[in-house]
């Protein structure tokens, strides 16, 4: 919904180098990007805006910090890879002060940090890591649909003083997980990105909160129990206390690789999400791409949480390139050895009120 003020619109690609080599969706993607640019251009005398293609080095991990400069593409062919940029580079900021919209889809999530500059600089982005055709249908939903059903989803959220989930492995005994979701508010990803300060994905369709972390003196987070997340063919179960995974149950070779990664990186075994999808209830189906599988249905994020309002942000990290914010999304297709066998949210005033059964919402979104 372009406004009055609005002048230009940025398409952000961020490109491949030596640590980070090409693969073919990216260089795809690339080509898509740069038709984008293309075409919104030759549009300006209906849209009124301009349109620009903005090029930078890739940050190698998924909601890290972008780089301190950044390149305007003059026209022709797209350079294949980061070390083949070229002229004067332009500072983020300047691309932020001089564009209102925003679109990214690039390889590396751009979530994070396009959601705290937007605060700042008052653009809107739709954010599209991993973006390929195989989303557009997603793209055609009805997004007053979608926003409604999402909007109810986080108004239970922020009634919700904890979210108790039964996950069952290969249908054996299950597996219990309480978040403490005390001090917080949700948020909506309805798809609807209208407001100046915004910034959330495309397609959309969640709405999900950051469990508390415990910053309040005196008020520990109470998130404990066992998280189980299939990785590959294995299992990795979790072990939570105090809105941290702290450890993991002896297993193969995954859940060993999983204990040394807490051991090294402690921020990233924080919850940082427990998000709400809706998007499978209409019909979408997995894309293998995190962008569009997260909302499909209920998943848990480790790792970063400041941009979604939490505590734990890069200088928590032991580098920039060790910051993650990672979804774990539960449905059959991608998680096919866990279900959520429950999960229900505790009310303030102690209702409690079903969430999920076997997997599916038991949420009545047609009569709300």
């Amino acid at each position: 919904r372009p406004r009055a003020g609005d002048r230009a619109i940025a398409v952000l690609v961020d490109l491949p180098d030596a640590p980070t080599p090409d693969h073919e969706a990216w260089r795809v993607r690339r080509a898509m990007a740069a038709d984008w640019a293309r075409e919104l251009r030759e549009a300006r005398a209906q849209t009124g805006l301009d349109a620009d293609l903005v090029l930078y080095r890739n940050v190698g991990m998924n909601n890290a910090e972008l780089p301190g400069e950044c390149w305007l593409h003059a026209g022709g062919e797209l350079p294949a890879s980061a070390d083949e940029l070229r002229g004067p580079p332009v500072s983020f900021d300047q691309v932020f002060a001089g564009h209102g919209i925003l679109l990214a889809p690039t390889q590396f999530s751009t979530t994070a940090p396009l959601k705290l500059q937007a605060r700042r600089h008052g653009f809107r982005a739709a954010t599209m890591p991993g973006f390929s055709a195989g989303m557009i249908p997603a793209l055609k939903l009805d997004y007053v649909e979608v926003n409604r059903r999402v909007a109810l989803l986080k108004g239970l959220l922020d009634r919700a003083t904890e979210a108790r989930l039964l996950f069952r492995v290969d249908g054996g005994a299950g597996h219990r997980l309480r978040l403490d979701l005390r001090h917080r508010t949700a948020h909506a990803s309805g798809g609807l990105l209208h407001e100046p300060g915004t910034a959330g994905n495309l397609p959309s369709g969640e709405a999900y909160v950051v469990p508390y972390e415990g910053e309040r003196e005196g008020d520990p987070s109470r998130t404990e129990g066992t998280l189980p997340v299939q990785l590959g063919g294995e299992v990795v179960l979790y072990r939570v206390a105090a809105n941290r995974a702290l450890g993991v149950e002896p297993g193969g070779a995954v859940a060993e690789a999983e204990a040394q990664r807490l051991a090294r990186e402690p921020a990233y075994g924080n919850l940082a999400e427990l998000g709400l999808g809706v998007l499978s209830e209409l019909g979408v189906g997995a894309s293998g791409e995190v962008l569009l599988d997260e909302k499909l249905g209920l998943h848990i994020a480790f790792g970063r949480s400041d941009h979604f309002g939490g505590q734990i942000g890069p200088g928590q990290f032991s580098s920039p390139e060790a910051v993650v914010h990672i979804d774990r999304v539960y449905i059959d297709s991608l998680q096919p050895r866990v279900v959520v066998a429950a999960a229900e949210l505790e009310l303030e005033g102690g209702a409690v009120l079903p969430l999920v059964r076997e997997g599916r919402y038991v949420v009545d979104f047609a009569g709300t």
